[in-house]
């Protein structure tokens, strides 16, 4: 598992094998399996992640206890609440393991400390966040100006692995749609 954090540092970093391998071993790697939760809505968070392995579900839990899927995580994205605006600082949102995953732990305390040390590694931090941002962004617009089943058809294109890794009921949330609309778009789609 440490290779594919050693790509991704070597992709975006010049730093050298050996600052690679120290960092790899001041961050830890852990193993949590599924239905694990990682943070609760509500709660204060501590740790970023970034997935080696596996797939992690947002959600949020609405006024009326209806659970709200807004993003799913799989390989080589990192998950990091961005709640510094809220004077509370705690979490909109639950994120479990939808499988067992494999998950570089970030420890926010400890964040500061680690960039100062390896300053190319708070430049790849940033590349990180404005890359997963812009998606984000594009994912948003695209979600509002389209159709339920249009939303489907991006899925396919840009997320296809998601289909087979995540139930129905949470796909379908995700997508803004109801479990028997996504049921009914999926044999449309297929037919075609």
């Amino acid at each position: 598992m440490e290779r594919i954090l050693f790509e991704y540092m070597t992709k975006f970093t010049t730093l050298s094998d050996e600052e690679q391998r120290e960092i790899a071993q001041q961050i830890p790697i852990e193993s949590y399996k599924k239905g694990t939760v990682l943070l609760a809505q509500g709660d204060v968070p501590s740790k970023c992640y970034f997935v080696l392995k596996g797939c992690i579900r947002q959600y949020s839990v609405n006024e009326f206890g209806k659970e709200v899927t807004s993003n799913f995580y799989t390989e080589e994205q990192a998950i990091s609440v961005f709640n510094h605006h809220k004077q509370d600082k705690s979490s909109d949102y639950t994120f479990t393991c939808l499988e067992d995953s494999v998950l570089v732990v970030g420890i926010l305390e400890h964040e500061r400390d680690m960039y100062s040390r390896y300053n190319q590694l708070e430049s790849m931090t940033r590349i990180m966040v404005e890359q997963f941002f812009g998606l984000v962004q594009e994912e948003f617009a695209s979600f509002v100006a389209s159709t339920p089943e249009e939303r489907f058809k991006a899925l396919l294109r840009n997320r296809p692995q998601l289909i087979d890794r995540v139930p129905q009921h949470q796909l379908a949330s995700y997508l803004g749609m109801t479990p028997e609309s996504l049921s009914r778009i999926k044999k449309r789609v297929s037919i075609l």
